[in-house]
């Protein structure tokens, strides 16, 4: 019998399309076997990519072995490709120990440096940003090296589909963006999720070059993509692709195909990739039965020599100290002195443009991105002048799209290219939660990949700038495991901080305090120099009453001491958040028995909260009065001065130390 694909005539010899069959049979044999070991119990779930080998293989056997692909979870094509050995794959989905992830992640949801491979996260839309960053760090070491992602059409909807694509445009970033186009998102059909013909012609909103291949016909998709990809090298620019295809089997074999047509399986039964292929290769005279015979057998016996090597492999196990210990990347901080003793009076601004500046000069993998920062200096004026120094490479415009730049510098971090993003205000971070709180936090406890990305978070109220512009999150954040929290309230403190921050290999959120930023000065060395995270900072030494803050705050608490010289208080700068600096906070509640904790966000859920919780937990026996926390109104932040005035905590804190000093 005839192929019902119409195989175009191609340059290709007799051992290339030999290899691409056997590389297109060995992940749908794979997923039979998986098929079975699901119904048997032995696996817990399974998202099948039959139907679709041919892209996965046909797109990865174009990649260079030392370029990055980005698949999804119906892309074993691509581990197979790239000739990840099968036991380990076995084993990850079994969650022992041999597979990627230490039993912490499942199915495709990993990564692996040796492969070249950056597996997905639930939330589909990050990695196309992630793509983007991978491709800037091969354009910013002038490498002629591309970057493959693939996304289904329902994964277009999201909005970081959109940011990607118009990251890569205006950066001309050699990015492979690859759609499968199976025809359903689950259950939704793709006239439920897009109005436009093709998901191609969406290229063109962006400026960018876009193909429609049938996803089905592994040499059109070999060829093309071989030829799209050697160009893509030679001229950087990003390339979409649609590959129209069709999904077999269910989302997950659990949820069926009770949804789709008959008469539409039946249709795209008859253009299985493999099968077509196989009858093509028959009637050229290229294969035998014989042949596919024999490929079937070892393919099988590999499967089973793998599966029993998984099988054979012990339960994962761990300990509390591990699972905390693999949350960050070790960092090793070893605090580098001011070469010189000369020091200058600097505002709090100046200190963290000084930061940052000589950290750029100490680092030479380091980017700057952020909305203006560029030849404007950023809103604030912190990073002026840095393009006449940096270039442009380095010191970049971002469009404002913030979930995409933050997944773009986790890329950068997984090739080797370090980033610091400034988010115009901490409030505008919302637009980029996903990716902070999804990929770069969890992405090292999950398969040991570092996010080295500082994230500068300009904060708080004070400046009359209303609800959009004043919040102070840190609280979003400290609760969230593998984040480092950062929240200096003097400009030494912040020089060092910074630096700290950017050789930190974790992800740092750094708050800094927008009323600060011109109104606080303070002696500082003018040469490179850093501070330790987790050590809070004792301003004042006391012995009736501890006082915990951080941030404004701290200048809040110096002012009302200054005005009230009769209470002897120990007051403490927390300077982190996470790590906290618990030590020094116990020593300070057994000192002196009572403590009030103050922060500037609205009371309910704060870091003041948790603070209140160890203290009492830790040093009950300690105490002579309870533990009193002091926080804004559980209101969003006002623009009027006399309702921002009453809004902040600082209104109420002085009389709510009294109240405690005499308990």
């Amino acid at each position: 019998m005839l192929p019902e694909i119409s195989y175009p005539s191609n340059t290709l010899d007799s051992n290339q399309l030999t290899q691409l069959f056997f590389k297109m049979l060995k992940p749908r044999l794979i997923e039979e076997k998986m098929l079975i070991l699901l119904r048997q119990g032995r696996i817990s779930k399974w998202f099948s990519g039959i139907g679709q080998e041919a892209i996965s293989v046909g797109v990865t056997s174009c990649l260079f072995p030392d370029e990055y692909v980005l698949p999804m979870h119906r892309n074993l094509g691509v581990f197979t490709t790239k000739e990840v050995p099968l036991h380990r794959l076995f084993s990850q989905w079994q969650g022992k120990k041999s597979g990627f992830t230490k039993g912490r992640d499942r199915s495709f949801h990993f990564g692996t440096q040796e492969y070249k491979i950056i597996g997905m996260i639930s939330h589909l839309g990050p990695q196309l940003g992630v793509a983007d960053g991978i491709a800037l760090a091969h354009q910013f070491r002038k490498e002629k090296k591309i970057t493959a992602v693939f996304t289904g059409e329902g994964g277009t909807s999201e909005g970081d589909f959109h940011e990607a694509l118009n990251i890569a445009s205006v950066w001309d970033l050699p990015v492979l963006f690859c759609i499968e186009n199976n025809g359903y998102g689950l259950s939704t059909p793709t006239a439920e999720q897009y109005r436009c013909e093709n998901l191609a012609d969406r290229g063109a909103g962006y400026g960018i070059e876009s193909h429609i291949i049938d996803g089905n016909n592994i040499i059109e998709v070999y060829t093309k993509v071989n030829e799209i990809a050697e160009s893509m090298r030679e001229n950087p620019r990003p390339v979409l692709i649609e590959f129209k295809t069709f999904r077999m089997r269910g989302h997950e074999e659990a949820s069926g195909t009770k949804y789709v047509p008959q008469e539409l399986m039946d249709f795209w039964e008859k253009k299985d990739p493999i099968e077509n292929f196989k009858k093509y290769l028959l009637s050229e005279g290229i294969l035998t039965e014989e042949k596919i015979t024999h490929q079937e057998d070892l393919i099988r016996a590999e499967i089973s020599a793998h599966l029993k090597m998984a099988d054979d492999e012990e339960v994962i196990s761990s300990t509390v100290e591990n699972e905390i210990k693999d949350v960050y990347q070790h960092f090793n901080f070893t605090p580098t002195l001011p070469k010189t003793s000369q020091k200058e009076e600097v505002r709090f601004i100046d200190a963290i443009s000084q930061g940052l500046k000589q950290s750029m000069q100490r680092h030479e993998n380091l980017i700057l991105m952020g909305q203006d920062v560029a030849d404007y200096g950023g809103v604030f004026k912190i990073t002026e002048g840095f393009l006449e120094e940096f270039g442009r490479e380095r010191i970049k415009n971002t469009p404002i799209c913030e979930s995409g730049i933050v997944s773009t510098a986790m890329g950068l971090s997984i090739n080797g290219v370090k980033s610091v993003v400034e988010l115009q205000f901490s409030d505008f971070v919302s637009s980029g939660f996903n990716p902070i709180v999804n990929y770069l936090a969890k992405v090292h406890y999950r398969w040991n990949q570092n996010a080295d990305v500082v994230l500068r978070m300009p904060c708080g109220a004070g400046v009359g700038a209303g609800p959009f512009h004043s919040q102070t999150n840190e609280a979003w954040f400290t609760k969230t495991p593998g984040l480092k929290v950062v929240y200096p309230a003097f400009p030494y403190d912040a020089k060092g901080l910074m630096a700290t921050a950017i050789e930190d290999p974790n992800p740092v959120l750094f708050f800094e305090h927008k009323a600060l930023y011109r109104s606080i000065r303070q002696e500082v060395p003018v040469d490179y120099y850093s501070l330790p995270f987790g050590k809070a900072a004792q301003l004042r030494k006391g012995d009736k009453i501890s006082i915990i803050t951080y941030g404004a705050g701290v200048h809040w608490a110096i002012e009302v001491l200054n005005k009230n010289s009769h209470i002897h208080a120990d007051l403490l700068d927390l300077r982190s958040l996470q790590p906290l600096d618990k030590e020094a906070i116990f020593n300070s509640v057994k000192k002196t028995g009572k403590v009030i904790i103050l922060q500037e966000d609205s009371l309910f859920g704060g870091i003041a909260s948790d603070i209140s919780a160890m203290i009492s937990e830790e040093c009950f026996e300690y105490l002579d009065a309870p533990v009193k926390r002091v926080g804004s109104l559980e209101t969003p932040i006002p623009f009027s001065k006399n309702l921002e005035d009453q809004y902040l905590a600082k209104a109420e804190f002085e009389t709510e130390l009294e109240k405690l000093i005499v308990y």
